[in-house]
């Protein structure tokens, strides 16, 4: 299958990420079937699409007649048969290895034999995802960036199984279709942005954690003298606390290095429950 062939796009998650993603491709032209798991994550999600395309008109990225349009793409199920018709399907579930392991199975089962099946995921390997089902050869990863439909980078990554036809089509869809820049890389924990992103983040934090430096001082040094339109400690209260330790647990298991490994604040500020700008508390009140 040609990226030119992917007319129908499948998502499965309506979150934070996964509506992004959704909007991503409605606004391109493409038509979309958005899957979540019950009548009010669908809902949320759909307000949460509608709000940011009507903030891109109130923007003047959008023309109303675009929006209206984009809007009408897109179809809202609880049903996953209802991915059936579908030429790609993107998977942009919580990252929880087992329910991930899940959806491809059944998805597996309900698509065409030559349906392609990518998963967002940024920390769980995705040989694992796609030997979960029949069709190795056509699961790849796609890793939109958050927020997506402003991030212009798609991560295409490959498997060992990836059928490099498969490989192809999706990195053609992304560049053509939804107008991103595709970096290609390999099924490795972190794959590119995260392998280099996370221990800086990480690193920060057990700056601030030691006294080295006030958060406000660690993120402005970076922005002043590393030219960086964020500081590290802002870029993990909106990445989220949560996601960024889930990340760094991934790097420290596959590649043991002493230097991933979480610091202690991160998991505490975890464990009370702040999360960055999501949950209102971070390293900044929101």
């Amino acid at each position: 299958m040609s990226g030119s062939a992917i007319g129908t796009v499948g998502v499965v998650g309506a979150g934070a990420m996964g509506s992004g993603i959704i909007e991503v491709i409605a606004t391109s032209g493409v038509s979309v079937v958005a899957r979540d798991i019950n009548a009010a994550a669908v809902e949320a999600g759909q307000l949460r699409v509608e709000g940011s395309l009507d903030k891109a008109v109130e923007r003047g990225k959008l023309e109303a007649d675009d929006r209206d349009a984009a809007a009408g793409s897109i179809s809202w199920t609880t049903e996953i048969a209802d991915l059936a018709g579908c030429d790609l399907i993107i998977e942009a579930a919580p990252e929880i290895r087992e329910l991930k392991l899940s959806i491809f199975q059944e998805l597996d089962g309900v698509v065409r034999d030559n349906a392609i099946l990518a998963t967002n995921t940024s920390s769980i390997p995705i040989i694992d995802i796609a030997m979960a089902t029949g069709r190795p050869e056509q699961v790849c990863g796609m890793h939109f960036f958050n927020p997506a439909p402003v991030m212009k980078l798609v991560e295409v990554i490959e498997t060992q199984r990836t059928d490099p036809v498969v490989l192809q089509a999706v990195s053609d869809f992304a560049t053509e279709q939804l107008e991103k820049r595709v970096v290609v890389c390999k099924d490795r924990s972190g794959f590119v942005v995260n392998a280099l992103l996370i221990p800086y983040l990480c690193q920060a934090i057990a700056m601030f954690e030691a006294g080295h430096a006030t958060a406000e001082d660690i993120d402005e040094a970076m922005q002043l003298g590393a030219g960086h339109p964020m500081g590290p400690l802002t870029l993990s209260d909106l990445v989220g606390l949560d996601v960024l330790l889930m990340a760094a647990e991934s790097l420290h298991e596959e590649y043991a290095e002493r230097f991933l490994a979480a610091p202690p604040l991160l998991r505490r500020m975890v464990s009370a429950g702040q999360l960055g700008r999501k949950s209102g508390q971070g390293f900044y009140p929101y």
